[in-house]
């Protein structure tokens, strides 16, 4: 230097030794690419292991809200039938007041499941009853039974059980010396016997399955003179479906396949056993009717029980 002091040289820098190359690493790539493809491997699985765990998780929740709907399913069945009752009542409440009214639904009940406790002896599931204001109640199921006799069995039930639910309600009003009962007794067993009409949707219809399908067609003829003679606009709802499945088992029946054959084949025993209860719930309601009939005016109402 100019300055006459000495300056050492800037020694230069120290450099890392450069690493050994293993085997399989890439001499173009000295940062590891293979190894940054199985870093994009591994997100890739990890993603696709998320992916599938939220899968699972909808799934399980999928199958728990399901398994909810199949344990409510009988609750829903429950509501279903209490809201009918509970309509027919506001609905017959406006002609008999509701006291009588819910009364009369409770009748409904025990004819209806009268059916229900037979249907399920011949081993077939039926719904719990449904009301429809002013036309009733009804259950449905897959079938009525696997021949003519047990159909009958089934539609005889329902009456059987409706004439002891109206017999207890006598029993009562006698007893307590109540006309509200006595009143209930006389429309349960009027009920129970307008529906041995022997005429298919009625119970009658179904015993008449057993006993003389050709009964039928007196039926019918009895709903339409019913009908011409009381003028009331339900009825032709009667006379349309008596009609249509009159006309559509009669058809089937004289079609003389092997099931249907086999279907209508009643024994004579049986036949006659059908006859007797048929005859004699008609002769024991009304016989009821009588004992429990009170309707002495045409100004009685059912309000003022």
């Amino acid at each position: 230097m100019d300055n006459g002091e000495y300056s050492l040289p800037t020694p230069p820098p120290v450099l890392p030794p450069a690493p050994t190359p293993r085997a399989g690493d890439s001499a173009e790539n000295p940062f590891g690419g293979p190894r940054r493809r199985g870093e994009l491997a591994g997100r890739v699985r990890r993603r696709i292991a998320s992916i599938v765990a939220a899968i699972a998780a909808l799934g399980a929740k999928f199958f728990a809200v399901i398994k909810g709907a199949v344990l409510l399913l009988p609750k829903v069945k429950l509501l279903a039938t209490t809201g009918t009752a509970l309509v027919s009542v506001a609905a017959y409440s406006l002609w008999f007041g509701w006291t009588f009214a819910v009364g009369f639904v409770l009748l409904l009940f025990v004819h209806e499941m009268g059916h229900v406790i037979q249907l399920r002896r011949e081993g077939i599931k039926a719904s719990a009853p449904m009301f429809i204001p002013f036309l009733g109640a009804f259950i449905s199921a897959k079938s009525l039974g696997d021949n003519a006799l047990a159909e009958a069995r089934v539609g005889l039930a329902g009456p059987i059980l409706g004439t002891a639910g109206a017999a207890a309600c006598l029993v009562i009003g006698e007893a307590t010396n109540s006309d509200f009962f006595r009143a209930l007794a006389y429309i349960g067993f009027f009920l129970n016997l307008i529906n041995l009409v022997p005429l298919v949707p009625f119970d009658g219809g179904r015993a008449m399955a057993a006993m003389a399908p050709a009964m039928w067609f007196f039926g019918l003829f009895v709903m339409v003179a019913l009908l011409l003679l009381s003028g009331n606009p339900f009825l032709l709802i009667f006379v349309f479906l008596g009609g249509m499945e009159t006309w559509r088992r009669w058809k089937a029946r004289k079609s003389r396949s092997l099931e249907q054959a086999a279907y209508y084949r009643v024994s004579p025993r049986n036949r006659l056993l059908v006859g007797a209860v048929y005859i004699g719930l008609i002769v024991l309601l009304a016989f009821g009717m009588h004992e429990a009939h009170i309707l002495t005016t045409g100004a009685h109402s059912f309000r003022s029980l």
